[in-house]
């Protein structure tokens, strides 16, 4: 019992810390344009590889650009496009999943044969594929991780779905004359929902990952646009002279992905989410 009771506590500071830091990157994010001491593309030559100082606090790149200004912009494309992968992914997700776990029959077939078929192929291959089809660019990044994350989605909704439908509840609703839509909108996925909120947290880093890796690769974000993995990728020519310009950015990717992961993890054991799906 009371090592419970340590372990519920211990969880809810996790949770308390990892949210303030993820509040402080929304922050960021949305205050980047006013609290950014420097425009982020405005290149300067005769500042270039400037050490940290009052005006630029850490200092500048190979074209004299604001490292602090490029992070904190960098922010912006890495969890705001995270964000739109994960909430797209899930929409289309949860709708396939829970029509073919309600429905059953052919529907459910077709569509969990299609969603097996592309998780046969290894996601980075996949996506990497997507990209060489669509050309290089944010929105043809963005486009090829949705098409093939939401078929994870969906099979999990699927599962819980198909799970729920038996339950006495919703026969009971069966019974009182409920509509499939009704009861797939009032009580299907209200009850779908509550491990949303860990596979969010975990999902996101890998999509904040998945971005980075793509505009490392040079098929992501394209210059001069501030990204933490094209800022990588333009450092990795400077790591031995200046490997600050290639570790700020990489910070911050770890700092990101490592918080959502822990949070993911400490919301999993509190709601013991592992256990009920």
């Amino acid at each position: 019992m009371i090592a419970s009771v340590r372990i519920a506590l211990k969880s809810q500071k996790t949770v308390v810390v990892c949210s303030v830091i993820l509040l402080i990157f929304s922050f960021i994010t949305i205050l980047a344009p006013w609290i950014s001491p420097h425009d982020p593309i405005q290149v300067n030559l005769a500042l270039k590889l400037c050490p940290p100082s009052w005006e630029y606090p850490l200092g500048t790149d190979q074209l004299g650009r604001c490292n602090l200004s490029r992070i904190l912009y960098g922010a912006r494309i890495s969890l705001g496009f995270a964000s739109l992968i994960f909430i797209s992914s899930l929409g289309i997700g949860l709708l396939v999943g829970t029509i073919a776990g309600y429905r059953g029959g052919w529907i459910d077939i077709v569509l969990m044969r299609f969603c097996e078929g592309v998780m046969a192929f290894p996601n980075l291959v996949l996506v990497l594929g997507l990209v060489g089809l669509f050309g290089p660019g944010l929105w043809q990044v963005v486009l090829a991780l949705m098409m093939v994350q939401w078929v994870y989605y969906a099979r999990m909704f699927r599962s819980m779905v198909v799970s729920l439908k038996e339950q006495n509840f919703i026969t009971a609703a069966r019974i009182c004359g409920s509509s499939p839509w009704k009861i797939i909108r009032r009580h299907m996925i209200p009850n779908v929902l509550p491990p949303i909120v860990v596979m969010g947290t975990l999902e996101m880093g890998w999509a904040i990952m998945d971005i980075s890796a793509l505009s490392f690769l040079g098929l992501g974000i394209q210059p001069p646009t501030p990204e933490w993995g094209a800022m990588i990728h333009e450092g990795k020519s400077y790591i031995r002279s200046h490997p600050e310009l290639m570790l700020y950015p990489g910070m911050m990717i770890l700092l990101v992905v490592m918080t959502f992961n822990v949070l993911g993890e400490a919301l999993s054991d509190r709601f013991d989410i592992k256990r009920r799906y």
